[in-house]
């Protein structure tokens, strides 16, 4: 074997790496040796065979498919973010509106009545808000020092807000005979100059208030009633 065979030989890719790096940096093969475009056959997800540019057309088809969906997957999200944000909008409105804290509250009532998709909202108060509220269900007065809170310490502690399931105990506490609907809950602190408090935002479905779900919406929710509930 003569050197200039010897080393063509050993340029010829042996395995399926090497010959993905050489047709990489041989993108002109298939132009050279379009003859072989015609013979190359690929399996099927029906069980035949395919040419290689029938596969080319189907994986195109494939990666159109799935970008269309992720393309409307977004779409969603941005049109339900654009929803929550007009809600969150009108919301403002209603608090800006109202001129005393007793007024505040029961704006906040008949928001989360009419506007929110939420079966259960409870007002944790700690101390007294000032307001006669016995006619609004939706909130509680409790002391400071009540041990029930104790399990909320670190929630209270952060001001952020926090969704997903919490213990019986606690479901118990804040929605009494009515804990056993809820399946996933919001909690979102009250800070700043009003009455520190904690509103709970509750539901039936285990995946509506989740973990993993972003918290901005419920934050700025929580700024907005705190700057409200400041007023007398």
């Amino acid at each position: 074997m003569s050197t200039s065979t010897a080393a063509a030989h050993s340029a010829v890719p042996s395995t399926d790496d090497d010959i993905a790096t050489w047709l990489r940096d041989n993108p002109d093969f298939f132009q050279r040796n379009s003859e072989l475009l015609a013979t190359l056959r690929l399996p099927h997800a029906s069980g035949g065979m395919v040419s290689l540019v029938e596969r080319q057309i189907e994986v195109l088809r494939e990666k159109n498919q799935g970008g269309e969906a992720r393309f409307n997957e977004l779409v969603a999200i941005a049109r339900a973010n654009e929803q929550l944000a007009e809600k969150i909008h009108q919301f403002t409105r209603r608090l800006m509106r109202a001129s005393t804290r007793r007024a505040v509250l029961a704006e906040m009532e008949a928001a989360f009545r009419e506007s929110f998709d939420v079966s259960q909202t409870v007002l944790l108060l700690f101390g007294s808000a000032g307001a006669n509220t016995s006619d609004l269900r939706f909130v509680r007065q409790v002391a400071a020092s009540d041990q029930n809170l104790a399990g909320f310490e670190t929630l209270l502690a952060s001001g952020r807000p926090r969704c997903g399931q919490i213990r019986d105990t606690q479901r118990d506490f804040i929605f009494g005979a009515d804990g056993g609907n809820v399946g996933s809950v919001a909690l979102v602190p009250l800070a700043g100059d009003a009455p520190p408090g904690l509103l709970v935002l509750g539901s039936p479905n285990r995946e509506r208030f989740h973990p993993g779900m972003s918290t901005d919406f419920l934050a700025r929710l929580g700024e907005l009633i705190s700057d409200a509930l400041a007023r007398d």
